[in-house]
Parts: structure tokens; C-alpha cells; sequence
């Protein structure tokens, strides 16, 4: 006779239905204040599950809708739909300002990612000042990144997951090129950053986030 306690003791070890496996990953990340890996929601979902493959139907059932599916780098997050942007703008003034020294060197960094200061300096034309850098450290826009095996073993930059959230980007192979950004009105047509002849400390003009780029 078959033990009648095999069947609850099998269970413990299948995975729910897919169906019931994407609202797992639906609500972990609608819950979650920010972009969830796939490696993170196999941690949190039962023994079995396929978090990859619940994705793939999770982002084809929000297809359309308001709110959709997007991947910011090697995580998934909810976003409000491109085209419904304009519902969540403030009309208040943003007040925190990037210089544009700073705009300048974060620029840099997500175009020539990894990059180490002095090839920023070498780009810019100018000595890049550790308060431009500190500033864009604090807004989690850039981190760093490995050194380079070359003398003095250099530490470089990359932009961050936070920095490709904020501009919507899946990676930074997704930035614009600088014709689609001055005709999108992101790029004035100032002098390029190599074209520069002074320092960062006599920058004193600053420059809101949104001349250059919009959320």
C-alpha cells in the first residue's frame, strides 16, 4: 500500500505553476525600491522556480499598459510606460544643479566606460576637481570601477544601475549618440569638453540636470 504521506512529501519539492511563480516575482518587485537581479529573486522564490523564464511572461503580459517590465543592467524593475512620462512631471524647479563641469565628466565616464581620472582630464582638456567627482559619487551615478594594470594601478569609473534607472537605459550601450541628443534638444552646441581651456574651479556658471539631459 502506498505510504499516504508521499504525495505531501514530493510536493515540498515542486515548484508552484508558472502562473503563481510570476505573481511571486510581481510582487517582489513592485514591492522592492529598486531593480531586483534574477540571482536575488531565486534566493527569495520556493525551490524550483524559474525566475528567468517568469519574467519573459511577466513583461509580455504588461506589454501596452501603463506601467511595463524593463531591465536596468542585470535587473528588472517596474517603470512608468515612456510615453505616459509627461502624467509624472513636477512643475516645480529641480534645485540640486550639476555643474557643468560635472554634467561634462559624467558624460565622459558613460561614453569611455571604464575610464581612470587622468583619461577624463586628458578628454576634458582640464584638471578634474575631487569635488566633481565626489558630487556625482553621492548622487550614485558613477562608482568605481577595477584598476588598471598599468602603472600606479589606476582605479577607473563606470556609471551606475541608478544612473541607467534615472535615464531609462537597459545598459550604456543604449546611450544616444551626440547628433540624436542635440536634435532631441539634450545637447546645446557649445565646444566639446576637449576644447576647454580652463579648470573646474573657475567654473562658476552651473547648469540645471535637464538642459542636458531629462528624465
Amino acid at each position: 500500500m502506498n505510504d499516504p504521506l508521499e504525495p505531501v512529501e514530493r510536493s515540498l519539492f515542486e515548484a508552484p505553476p508558472m502562473a503563481e511563480q510570476e505573481r511571486m516575482v510581481e510582487a517582489i518587485l513592485f514591492a522592492s525600491a529598486e531593480p531586483v537581479t534574477v540571482a536575488e529573486l531565486e534566493k527569495r522564490l520556493p525551490h524550483g522556480c524559474d525566475p528567468a523564464e517568469a519574467l519573459v511572461y511577466l513583461r509580455k503580459r504588461y506589454e501596452g499598459r501603463g506601467v511595463q517590465l524593463v531591465r536596468v543592467g542585470d535587473a528588472h524593475a517596474f517603470r512608468t510606460a515612456p510615453d505616459l512620462g509627461h502624467l509624472m512631471q513636477k512643475e516645480t524647479v529641480e534645485q540640486r544643479k550639476l555643474s557643468r563641469a560635472a554634467i561634462e565628466t559624467l558624460a565622459i565616464i558613460a561614453y569611455h566606460q571604464p575610464v581612470t581620472r587622468a583619461e577624463i582630464e586628458e578628454i576634458r582638456g582640464v584638471a578634474v576637481s575631487r569635488g566633481t567627482v565626489d558630487q556625482l559619487l553621492e548622487l550614485e551615478w558613477i562608482r568605481l570601477g577595477r584598476r588598471r594594470m598599468t602603472p600606479g594601478r589606476p582605479v577607473t569609473f563606470v556609471v551606475t544601475e541608478q544612473f541607467l534607472d534615472h535615464f531609462g537605459l537597459e545598459s550604456a550601450r543604449d546611450l544616444p549618440g551626440l547628433k540624436e541628443l542635440r536634435a532631441a534638444g539634450l545637447l546645446d552646441n557649445r565646444p566639446l569638453p576637449g576644447s576647454l581651456a580652463r579648470s573646474d574651479d573657475e567654473e562658476e556658471a552651473t547648469v540645471g540636470q535637464s538642459e542636458l539631459f531629462e528624465d
